[in-house]
């Protein structure tokens, strides 16, 4: 028998199986997540393939499987506090200025906490007299700038890492209030799991929102999508539209359009 040198691929010039799992715990310390589909047509294999590997993984405690691919084993519970949130800037203000095309020219608006719908808040018009209601302390603080809006903070306590209000104060303000637009942010977004964010004392706060606003816009940058994070606190059918980045695949938009949500890319 004639050797070929290293044993580093089958006959097919596909990776063995010990070499896809590597593949895949590189990627996942790169990029933060695995997309299973781009995977499996990098390694020319099939996604059934990539499935049962990441299945092995999980097993293995080393990784967590989500919708479409994997995120690290700690992605569910982990929260990084909203100061440090500057990945993907240049889309989250894309997002934001979308946004703006949706703001009525007069009624009220509720503001959720996060860091894409901060980017909002800087660019807030200040010509037109709105009621806006936010959950997000330096929000209102940065609403207050433009004379012409009535500024209201919904109470309760408030969270360290997000600076969100939450618990009970926090929902019941929402209802006892009626919105015309809700512009609200996700943790993660998933065809099975619906809209998901780490906290359950903010998921709590969030499914108030969904209830009292008449319009629902969903602001999100495309990380993520395929997420599922610890709290479900709606279904993507409870949104009325999602603005999110180009950055979205083809087969996330096809999935999503399915599931009966309108996309907007900014």
């Amino acid at each position: 028998m004639t050797s070929t040198g290293p044993a580093s691929r089958d006959t097919a010039g596909a990776l063995y199986a010990d070499q896809r799992k590597q593949h895949l715990l590189e990627a996942l310390r790169r990029d933060g997540r695995i997309d299973a589909a781009r995977t499996a047509s990098e390694l020319g294999v099939t996604g059934e393939t990539i499935r049962k590997d990441l299945i092995l993984l999980e097993r293995q405690g080393l990784l967590r499987r989500v919708h479409g691919g994997a995120v690290p084993v700690d992605y569910l519970s982990y929260e990084p506090a909203v100061e440090t949130r500057t990945e993907f800037l240049a889309e989250k203000a894309r997002i934001a200025k979308a946004a703006l095309a949706h703001l009525p020219e007069r009624g009220s608006v509720l503001i959720d906490a996060g860091s894409t719908t901060a980017q909002l808040v800087e660019l807030f018009p200040g010509d037109r007299e709105l009621t806006v209601y936010t959950n997000s302390l330096p929000q209102a603080l940065g609403l207050l700038s433009r004379p012409q809006l009535t500024v209201y903070t919904l109470g309760g306590r408030v969270r360290s890492k997000t600076f969100a209000e939450v618990d009970d104060w926090a929902a019941r303000a929402l209802a006892e209030i009626n919105v015309d637009v809700a512009f609200l942010g996700a943790n993660g977004i998933s065809v099975d799991r619906g809209l998901t964010t780490p906290a359950p004392s903010e998921a709590a706060v969030k499914r108030r929102m969904l209830a009292c606003a008449h319009r629902r816009i969903l602001l999100a940058d495309h990380s993520k999508f395929g997420t599922v994070s610890g709290a479900q606190y709606g279904r993507l059918e409870d949104i009325h539209l999602l603005i999110t980045d180009t950055g979205v695949d083809s087969q996330q938009l096809s999935e999503l359009s399915a599931a009966g949500l309108t996309v907007e890319q900014a």
